[in-house]
């Protein structure tokens, strides 16, 4: 019998340290307001000299497998979204696969930046729908401090560190609940407008982020939005069937932005930018545990889940959960 995927477990995790938009002004050309007015943000999480893409990715995998009441026994693969991991190899996810002490099943990583969470949980869809997996453990975790350049406020300012996690399992295909479509897009053309200067192959190279904020601005407005017609065309869906929308969180002006095109009001949109900044691949998860948590998102509600990252990438997930 074909196979339907459902989000049953939700965790999260955010470094204890919190860096404000004012610590940053005391040693940037910058200010609160000029950072809060162009992004939304006022604060973020900076990872501490113990804190790792693996050791927070395994805190809230323990966290979303508590939730789905299920244990590391019961999980078949693990899918990590992340563009800073501890190590070029073995993969994060393999790491995090023996700290929650798995010795079955298997793990690997994905690297699509921020849209790395979207990119995951279409593939646990996808092993799901073809029987080869029964639990899916789907994490995003991020050290961006890391890799940002901090005498850059065009960048550094933008971005934090934490992870999220989600528990994605098998259900019955004539379950209405579950996973009704994924989309996914790259376009390498549009690579050098933001991405990281050197890795492993080139450590000549600075190892920064780098961004042309301007047009990645611009590709994001245009690609989210016919990412959300796609997700709901394919679904014969309106934007009024949209309960939730758990977009990415990069911008709060982008985000806006997708919020007017579904016609939905700033109650119905999950916003972490302000307190988390960019978190890339960990930034939905988080949004999601949070709003589920807190009760604003229920059993049954339509939610649509949306990112775009380096390379380019992007794409939409919708689910009813």
């Amino acid at each position: 019998m074909a196979k339907r995927s459902r989000l049953v477990g939700f965790g999260g995790f955010l470094p204890e340290r919190v860096v404000t938009n004012e610590e940053l002004a005391t040693r940037l050309a910058t200010s609160d307001e000029w950072i809060r007015t162009r992004t939304g943000i006022t604060q973020r999480h900076v990872a501490g000299p113990e804190d790792t893409a693996t050791s927070m990715g395994t805190r809230a995998a323990q966290r979303a497998l508590e939730y789905a009441g299920l244990s590391a026994q019961d999980i078949d693969v693990v899918l990590v979204a992340t563009s800073t991991p501890d190590q070029a190899f073995p993969a994060t996810a393999v790491r995090i696969q023996a700290a929650l002490g798995m010795t079955h099943g298997f793990g690997f990583d994905i690297a699509a930046a921020c849209s790395g969470f979207i990119f995951a949980l279409a593939t646990a869809d996808s092993f799901i729908r073809s029987g080869q997996v029964r639990n899916a453990l789907v994490i995003g975790s991020e050290v961006y401090s890391r890799i940002v350049d901090w005498e850059d406020r065009g960048t550094c300012v933008l971005f934090g560190d934490g992870a999220g996690a989600v528990v994605v399992s098998a259900t019955d295909e004539s379950d209405s609940h579950g996973i009704l479509s994924t989309h996914l897009h790259s376009d390498g053309t549009t690579g050098d407008l933001l991405y990281v200067d050197g890795a492993v192959g080139q450590p000549e190279k600075s190892g920064h982020l780098k961004m042309s904020g301007r047009d990645v601005f611009r590709h994001a407005v245009a690609k989210l939005s016919s990412s959300v017609d796609e997700a709901l065309n394919a679904e014969g869906l309106t934007y009024a069937d949209v309960d939730w929308l758990v977009p990415h969180q990069a911008n709060i002006r982008i985000i806006e932005g997708v919020a007017k095109k579904l016609s939905l009001p700033a109650e119905r949109v999950v916003v972490t930018v302000d307190r988390h900044a960019n978190t890339s691949a960990a930034s939905i998860p988080l949004a999601l545990d949070e709003a589920v948590r807190d009760g604003r998102i229920q059993k049954g509600e339509l939610v649509l889940m949306e990112a775009l990252g380096g390379g380019l990438t992007w794409g939409s997930v919708l689910v009813r959960l």
